[in-house]
This record gives C-alpha cells, sequence and structure tokens, in this order.
C-alpha cells in the first residue's frame, strides 16, 4: 500500500480517463497512477491490463462500472478477477468492504456545503479509507482544514484546469490531483 502513496509523492499528477480513446496518451504520460473512471463488463478486464502492463497503478471508480451490480459480489469480482491496485468509491459501505480484504481504497467526497464537509470528516473517521478524493479539486482553502482534521491522504479532483491549481492545491496540503486534462498530466 505504500507503494501507492510513494507513486503520488514522486508524481503527484494522477491521470483520469473517462474514454477508451485517452488509453494511449495516458499509458506514454509520466503519470504514475491512473483512475479509471469508466469502463464496463466486457473492456475492463482489458483495460486494467494494458495500464497495469505500462508500469502504473490503477485504479478503478466501482460508481461508474457499467453492466455491474453494486453489491459485494461486483466487488469481489473486481478484486479477484480484474485485480486493480486499488478502487475509489464514494460509497462508505464499499470502501469499509473492500478495505476488510487488504484492497487500497480512496473515498469520493463532493464538498457542497459545511454539512457535506462535517459528513467527510466523521466518515473518513469511523471507515479510514487509505486515502480520500475532494472534489472539486481546485478549493485550497477546504482542503488545508481538511487535511488538519483527518489524517488520511488528500487527492483533489476535478476542475482542475490548469497547472496553478495543481500547485495551490498541493501547497494546501494534498498529496496528489486527478486530473483528466491531458496537457497536464506531464508538467
Amino acid at each position: 500500500m505504500n507503494e501507492i502513496i510513494e507513486a503520488v509523492e514522486a508524481y503527484p499528477i494522477i491521470g483520469a480517463i473517462r474514454k477508451e480513446a485517452d488509453m494511449e496518451d495516458v499509458m506514454q504520460s509520466g503519470v504514475r497512477v491512473v483512475f479509471l473512471l469508466q469502463a464496463d463488463i466486457f473492456n475492463i478486464h482489458e483495460l486494467v491490463k494494458r495500464i497495469k502492463g505500462a508500469g502504473k497503478k490503477v485504479f478503478v471508480h466501482m460508481d461508474f462500472i457499467e453492466g455491474l451490480g453494486n453489491d459485494h459480489k461486483a466487488l469481489d469480482y473486481i478484486m479477484k478477477a480484474i485485480k486493480p491496485d486499488g478502487i475509489i468509491s464514494t460509497r462508505s459501505a464499499h470502501i469499509k468492504y473492500v478495505k476488510k480484504q487488504g484492497v487500497f481504497t480512496i473515498q469520493r467526497f463532493f464538498m457542497i456545503d459545511s454539512l457535506s464537509y462535517e459528513t467527510a470528516v466523521k466518515t473518513v473517521k469511523s471507515i479510514m479509507p487509505d486515502m480520500v478524493e475532494v472534489m472539486p479539486g481546485v478549493i485550497p482553502g477546504v482542503i488545508k482544514r481538511l487535511s488538519s482534521q483527518i489524517f488520511v491522504p488528500i487527492i483533489a479532483g476535478g476542475l482542475v484546469d490548469k497547472k496553478n491549481d495543481i500547485i495551490e492545491v498541493i501547497k494546501a496540503g494534498a498529496l496528489g490531483v486527478s486530473t483528466g486534462k491531458k496537457e497536464l498530466w506531464d508538467i
């Protein structure tokens, strides 16, 4: 599990891909970690295999896999048959179940108001995912405050459009930044 944190520390930009057409670009980029945000039961195995074959760590976003249910059997299938380096989910039950299996977990939180912030803090302290992803990622003040309250590495994602966005959230305490903007993968 420390390998993943070390990979993000070494190269804090995470390639987030939603289209199979972006596979070649992410594999040719300098990113060491890839968030697979779109897949289905027919292509998930091959996508994960290709990303891992390029020497990158890959995380599957469980909430966006088409054709799979949202139950433990779907999680078991992904962990045992597909074998990503970890999973991403907004669902606490997914994170809790997968974490018990020894798989690296990233819980995604949308920060839209003070209630969602408080819920995120309570959830992280209760479930203890390995990392959290905070969205939108262009909220350095919230990231700074959150990093002082939880002791789990933070990734910022969403609405990251320029190099300065990355610099600001890293300065605020994020370990890394996930972005689908190809031009930011190699800065």
